[in-house]
């Protein structure tokens, strides 16, 4: 009986964003509040 057993050790850095990635993220994030506002304003109820 043979046993193969692999070892991995896995490390997880948390990224750190550019001040352009930032206010990318940031204006994406107010352009879909914008659409989400605009879409319940055009829905009849």
């Amino acid at each position: 009986m043979t046993l193969n057993i692999l070892f991995f050790t896995i490390t997880i850095n948390k990224r750190q964003m550019s001040l352009e990635e930032i206010r990318h993220n940031e204006m994406v994030e107010k352009m879909m509040e914008d659409n989400k506002t605009r879409q319940t304003m055009l829905r009849p109820f």
